[in-house]
């Protein structure tokens, strides 16, 4: 709770994953309100071979972004969603450089039985603190 999945369009160095990291954890922590301890970032990347943007290769010059936040149905509005993804945006746009337009941020919100940590589902934390 919560889990950043982003995946970049061409190699970047350790040191910048690992600030992107840390950079994003920030970002989640005062966007949206979550516990830096379980906040967790995966950062990888894809050859710029693998994508395509408009049933077009991109220009090995470009590095599109997916990113998936996952977090629990419900816990966060709109308002809060819409500042951590622009927030996100920004960060990777002064990490990375221009992004293309189809470079995407995704809030998923899965239900609270449906996922957890540390072998206990959301659902099951809240239930026990009631």
């Amino acid at each position: 709770m919560p889990f950043i999945d982003l995946q970049l369009g061409h190699p970047v160095p350790l040191e910048t994953r690992q600030l992107l990291a840390r950079r994003a954890t920030e970002i989640i922590v005062r966007r949206l309100l979550k516990r830096e301890d379980v906040t967790a970032v995966r950062v990888t990347h894809h050859a710029p071979e693998a994508w395509c943007i408009g049933g077009n290769p991109i220009s090995p010059a470009l590095c599109p972004v997916h990113g998936e936040i996952f977090i629990t149905a419900g816990t966060n509005d709109a308002a809060q969603k819409t500042a951590c993804i622009a927030d996100l945006h920004a960060l990777l746009t002064e990490l990375l450089g221009p992004l293309p337009e189809a470079s995407y941020l995704i809030v998923k919100e899965l239900p609270a039985t449906d996922w957890g940590y540390a072998g206990r589902t959301q659902a099951a934390r809240r239930d026990a603190t009631r």
